[in-house]
């Protein structure tokens, strides 16, 4: 497996988390956990973005890894 193909599947892999969080933050209750879970939710948009970057620059530096 390529470092480009990994990082497309960590990246789809963030975002299945992503989708994941967002629905259990939808069915909790709890304020508190509500506000953990947005504030878990900001941090993984955050690492997505950074990933959806490396696939950006992986696939423009290093075409062998498209």
């Amino acid at each position: 497996m390529t470092i480009g193909a990994q990082v497309k599947g960590c990246y789809s892999a963030i975002k299945s988390v992503e989708a994941s969080l967002q629905i259990l933050t939808a069915k909790t209750n709890e304020q508190e956990q509500q506000a953990k879970l947005k504030e878990v939710e900001r941090i993984i948009t955050e690492v997505k973005k950074d990933l959806r970057q490396q696939v950006i620059r992986l696939s423009k530096e290093e075409p062998q890894y498209k």
